[in-house]
């Protein structure tokens, strides 16, 4: 091996832990993010499912007759 080798291999060693702490906090944060970002979807997936569902039934109508008002009205112009 050559010296340059050497001397990385010695500097590797030497932060050896320091390199696997951020390894295993990079991969804690991916995994974070990756859960964060499959719930988004999910949550944004059964709410579009609810309001589609919501958009299809059928609403209750409600009818009014406005006959006496109209006749009050019709009353009060004459």
């Amino acid at each position: 091996m050559s010296q340059e080798k050497v001397d990385r291999y010695k500097k590797e060693k030497a932060n050896r832990k320091k390199i696997m702490r951020r390894g295993k906090a990079m991969s804690v944060v991916r995994k974070l993010i990756l859960t964060v970002a499959a719930l988004a979807l999910i949550g944004w997936l059964g709410y579009s499912a609810y309001d589609i569902h919501e958009e299809n039934k059928e609403r209750v109508v409600a009818e009014v007759n406005y006959d006496a008002v109209t006749d009050y009205l019709n009353s009060l112009s004459e």
